[in-house]
This record gives C-alpha cells, sequence and structure tokens, in this order.
C-alpha cells in the first residue's frame, strides 16, 4: 500500500464527528421504541437499514445481527447490544418510551455509536483490517446472547481477532475512559436454596423444624463466607437478594427460599465461594433438622481485558488528549464470553453524575453520550487494527 492509500486515522476522526451528529436523531429513535431482550427483531431490523450497503448482512436465528466491511481476512469486531429492559421510564425526554419498557442501561447509544462508526469506517476506506459488526441480543438476561453468537462460530467464520465493546458508566466522570488490563466486570452466578422441615402451629415450635429460622441462619452465615475466606486485599460480592416462606404470623412453614448471587473477579475465588456456599447450605439444613437443596446456576464468566489490547487502546486515547482512569466494577456483561473466546477488551465511557444510574427508570445520557461510545468503538477498531498488524509482521 502506497502512503496516499493508507489509512488516515486523523481524517477519519473528523468524519466521525459529522456521523454522530447524524446518527443522534437515531439514538432517539431507538430510545422511543425499546424492545426488551428475546424482542429485538424491530430494532435489528432498523439497525440492518440505518448501515451502508457497503456492508454485507447476516441474520442468524434468535435476532443477532452480523455485517462485514472490507476484505477477507483477520477482521476487528465490534459489539453493540440492542435489549432493553421492562423498566417503566421516568426521565422525562421528549423522546421517552412509554411501553413499559426503556433503555436504562445505554444500550440505545451504543447501537448509535456503532452506527455512526460503520458509516464513518464506509467512507474512509481502505481499511487497516476488516470490520465485523455484532448487533446482539439479549444482552440483560440469562439466557446470553453473546453466548449463543459464541457458540455459533461466526467468530470464527469471520477469522475475528479481537472485539472490542464500549459502555457507558455513570461511575466515571463524564470525561473519562478506561481500559484496565485484566479482570474489570466479575462473573455472576445465582443460586436458589430450598429448604424444607415440618411445619407446626407458632405456639408449638418443638413440633417443628424451622425452615424460616434455617433460611435465616443461612443468610447471616452467607456474610463470613467473603469476610473470612478471601484474601482482605481482593474481593468478592455474595448478595442475598430474597427470602420466600410461610403464609401466616402464626405459623411456622415448611419450606423456605432463599436466592441470591455471587460475583468474583477470579475463577479460584469462584469456585471456593461455590463449595463454601454448598457447605454452609448442608451445614445450615442439618443443624435445623431440615434438608436443603442448593442450586447454583452458572452465569457470564470474568471479563478481562486483554492487556495488549487495552494498553494500546490507552495510547490512542492518551495521545488524542482524553482523561484515561482504572476502573473495575462489581458489575457483570455477557461481554465476558466474547473476552472467553478471542482477545477483547471492554471500554468504559463516563457520564456525568446527574445521568443516572444504569438500569434505574431516570437513567438519561447526555447529549455527548453517543460521540464518546463512538469515540471508544473507532478508537479501540484502530489500536486493535493496529496490534492484529504488529503480530503478522
Amino acid at each position: 500500500m502506497s502512503p496516499s492509500e493508507a489509512f488516515n486515522e486523523g481524517a477519519a476522526f473528523a468524519r466521525l464527528a459529522v456521523e454522530v451528529q447524524k446518527a443522534e436523531e437515531l439514538y432517539r429513535q431507538l430510545h422511543a421504541e425499546p424492545r426488551v431482550s428475546g424482542d429485538e427483531g424491530d430494532t435489528l431490523a432498523t439497525l440492518m437499514n440505518e448501515l451502508p450497503d457497503a456492508f454485507r448482512k447476516e441474520t442468524l436465528t434468535g435476532n443477532i445481527g452480523i455485517v462485514r466491511l472490507g476484505a477477507p481476512g483477520v477482521s476487528v469486531a465490534i459489539r453493540a447490544e440492542m435489549d432493553a429492559l421492562p423498566v417503566v421510564e421516568r426521565t422525562g425526554l421528549p423522546w421517552a418510551a412509554n411501553i413499559g419498557a426503556m433503555h436504562a442501561c445505554g444500550h440505545d447509544v451504543h447501537m448509535a455509536a456503532f452506527v455512526a462508526v460503520a458509516r464513518t469506517l464506509a467512507l474512509t476506506v481502505p481499511l487497516p483490517v476488516p470490520l465485523v459488526g455484532i448487533l446482539q441480543p439479549r444482552e440483560e438476561v440469562g439466557e446470553s446472547g453473546a453466548h449463543d453468537v459464541v457458540r455459533s462460530g461466526v467468530l470464527t467464520a469471520q477469522r475475528v481477532g479481537a472485539v472490542i465493546g464500549a459502555h457507558l458508566q455513570p461511575a466515571l466522570d463524564s470525561s473519562a475512559y478506561s481500559c484496565t488490563p485484566g479482570p474489570v466486570n466479575a462473573s455472576a452466578d445465582e443460586f436458589e436454596l430450598v429448604l424444607t422441615g415440618r411445619p407446626a402451629h407458632g405456639a408449638y415450635p418443638h413440633h417443628a423444624a424451622d425452615a424460616l429460622l434455617a433460611a435465616s441462619a443461612f443468610v447471616v452465615s452467607c456474610q463470613q463466607i467473603v469476610s473470612r475466606n478471601v484474601d482482605p486485599t481482593m474481593s468478592a460480592v455474595l448478595t442475598v437478594g430474597t427470602i420466600h416462606a410461610g403464609g401466616s404470623p402464626n405459623a411456622i412453614p415448611e419450606k423456605a427460599t432463599v436466592t441470591g448471587t455471587i460475583r468474583t473477579m477470579s475463577e479460584p475465588q469462584r469456585q471456593m465461594v461455590h463449595t463454601r456456599l454448598r457447605q454452609v447450605a448442608t451445614g445450615v439444613a442439618t443443624a435445623h433438622d431440615c434438608t436443603g437443596r442448593l442450586e447454583i446456576l452458572k452465569g457470564e464468566p470474568i471479563l478481562e481485558n486483554d492487556a495488549e489490547l487495552a494498553v494500546e487502546i490507552v495510547r490512542h486515547l492518551n495521545a488524542q488528549g482524553h482523561e484515561v482512569r482504572e476502573f473495575r466494577s462489581y458489575g457483570s456483561d455477557d461481554f465476558a464470553f466474547y473476552a472467553s473466546a478471542a482477545r477483547a477488551v471492554m471500554i468504559f465511557t463516563g457520564m456525568p453524575a446527574a445521568s443516572g444510574n444504569l438500569h434505574a427508570s431516570t437513567f438519561a445520557p447526555d447529549a455527548q453520550a453517543v460521540g464518546r461510545a463512538a469515540t471508544a468503538m473507532l478508537t479501540g477498531y484502530l489500536a486493535a487494527a493496529r496490534v492484529l498488524k504488529r503480530g503478522r509482521a
């Protein structure tokens, strides 16, 4: 390739600014027309129509969209998740949704940002490497869309050498980005313990094997699993979210059900917490003359940013004059399935505190959110292209 044919990064970012302005109207449209997990067909059709004809477009089972720009060869993929949450919106925005669902996690911003990046790259060929867009359903539920994408074999078929994700993050200042090497999001597992004892009248507790008392002891004992088993310089989270038992104030119930979540940043920690949880469940049930059935449902794995990609992205962001901070969260994201299958990086983009918290009914990204997410995606793509080409040198 001659110097005159080389990809011009400066021109790409200048073009991106123009495309972001156009994509902001798409963001408002997507926000006003949310589709919850499993019902993203309309959203996928909208995105496919918004992408330039230069993209090769394919729809897989389950509302998965795969688009590609560029010649055959090793590619860089960008993920844009499409689903909304079953949350009644209370933002007061002119383009607020009114169908009992809303984009309370920024996926509308991510989609609009990807379209801006896609249009930019379609106008600034030749590309350093081909671009693959993963238009992903079901990020917000256990039936993970990312898991389905990985299982489909499309990463191999498209010769994806790296996957880039970007996500709004209110915990970061609006001017900041984060692309920290190593684990940045926790694994997310759920558990359910069903304790069964003997019911009795509340006046005659000696006739009972009290499942509710056993459940209470289990909840208290769970709090020691992290505090007395995890290195205090590290961390993990074990949260009990529900207890269901009984129906009368003067009756001891036969059954109690406890559910919760387990979050860890390393696989050995994850396995240790699972083991200790089973031991506590068994011990508490035995001590209270009950039987216990514990089920642990493994969810998203730990999201680990590829170190070489992360360092290159931070270098690019710094060169553009952006503020970059370290950030890790015990939240989870099914983007972790990509990181388990290929080199991958999640870039977090800051937001003003007034935007609200993720998943809140008042979550309202500011006017610059699409631009920041698009900058993260384009920077990630260019940095990953540089790393992949360096690896082939």
